[in-house]
């Protein structure tokens, strides 16, 4: 009798050790000097996460990879494939979008599209981003690639291109369906990727618009995040729900130097979502401060390649490389060096892995940022490796 009560209090224990919430503090990198939160910044979240935007230092997170259903914050996906399309020429602001039959089906929030409407690719951007249409977001989708299936596609291999895991997308929306999941920490991750096209806060900062300006029926646009309004420095990014998903969240917020992302899922109230999301932005500004290591453009050292077009790269920094710090922290010492790939040899692509700017203070390595080939480097002729050899000679 005594064994059995023994063995049933061991099960009990072991059964509330495993439904209890799991909380961890900076599982990628940590600032130096800084230390886990003291309290849950936002206890009533089912999972979230506080990064800093720059250099994807994780402040604070709660039970950050688990895959739920992340609602219409799904859309900051489709915006990151809109901006890429856009940096890349494949559509412009001014591009006319035609509204599909499909498109404009879509239920939920959206800005009521008409089968075979047009609006400008820049109308459609300001509909996902402040009133969170889902027929926009359709429309963009086939604008971009042709039909839905094909850009959900698209939104896959992006998110395994970041090293997104928790995520699989099955709509450009949110709207509920089987399998459609993802992660607070993995929406962290696409939020800061997207935050790299500066111009989109432009339109995720916005607290009201029209669309249809010109006609006898303009639409109001409010923008869903109310933070943009209520918090000073927040400019983005999105929001969600769904009664499966709850309230979520994944929002920016910049003052001096330092922008920071808070992702919030599952809270039960847009009024608790808010104070959360304040309550992590408040943490990370009391708290941290940026510390740039090198400036956008900024060149940071060269790197020869075997037997390329071009004997020697050089690179500068395609985005600004900072450190988060807790502030009070000594920045005496701090540096950076360039770890490159022992022999580079063309051809090399565009965007291919060459090495690591690794920052230290001391000899404490503190933070390391990938680098890729900022241009493509064809493998050198027979001729122009002979008239290289032959020019040598002579230096």
């Amino acid at each position: 009798m005594l064994k059995s009560s023994v063995t049933s209090l061991i099960a009990l224990a072991l059964t509330l050790t495993l439904t209890l919430p799991t909380v961890a503090y900076g599982e990628e990198s940590q600032a130096p000097g800084s230390s886990a939160p003291a309290v849950d910044l936002a206890p009533s979240a089912r999972s979230a996460i506080l990064m800093d935007a720059e250099s994807g230092t994780v402040i604070f997170e709660k039970n950050s990879h688990d895959r739920l259903p992340p609602a219409s914050i799904t859309k900051i996906m489709t915006l990151l494939l809109v901006m890429e399309a856009l940096d890349e020429g494949k559509i412009k602001l001014t591009d006319q979008v035609q509204t599909s039959e499909n498109a404009a089906s879509m239920g939920g929030s959206q800005i009521f599209l008409e089968p075979g409407e047009e609006m400008s690719v820049e109308d459609m951007i300001k509909g996902i981003a402040l009133a969170s249409g889902n027929d926009a977001s359709v429309a963009m989708a086939e604008k971009i690639a042709g039909t839905e299936a094909q850009f959900v596609v698209m939104m896959n291999e992006k998110a395994k291109e970041l090293g997104m895991n928790d995520t699989n997308f099955v709509n450009p929306n949110g709207l509920p369906v089987q399998g459609h999941y993802s992660s607070a920490h993995d929406i962290a991750i696409m939020s800061r990727e997207l935050l790299k096209h500066k111009e989109v806060t432009t339109y995720t900062g916005l607290y009201q618009d029209y669309l249809r300006k010109t006609s006898d029926k303009p639409f109001w646009l409010v923008n869903t995040n109310k933070l943009v309004r209520f918090y000073s420095g927040a400019d983005g990014l999105k929001t969600g729900f769904t009664s499966e998903a709850k309230y979520c969240l994944s929002a920016t917020a910049k003052r001096d130097n330092l922008r920071v992302i808070a992702v919030v899922m599952g809270e039960p109230t847009t009024k608790q979502r808010n104070a959360e999301v304040s309550q992590m932005f408040d943490f990370a500004f009391a708290q941290y401060m940026n510390y740039p290591i090198v400036g956008e453009g900024e060149p940071i050292g060269k790197v020869r390649i075997e037997k390329g077009m071009e004997s020697e790269l050089e690179l500068s920094a395609e985005q600004p490389y900072s450190i988060l710090l807790k502030k009070g922290t000594s920045t005496k010492d701090i540096r950076y060096e360039l770890k490159l790939e022992d022999k580079l040899k063309a051809p090399i692509q565009q965007g291919q892995p060459i090495g690591k700017l690794a920052v230290y203070q001391g000899d404490q390595l503190i933070k390391e940022f990938d680098l890729a080939a900022p241009q493509t480097i064809d493998k050198a002729n027979w001729w122009r490796l002979l008239r290289r050899s032959v020019g040598g000679l002579f230096h």
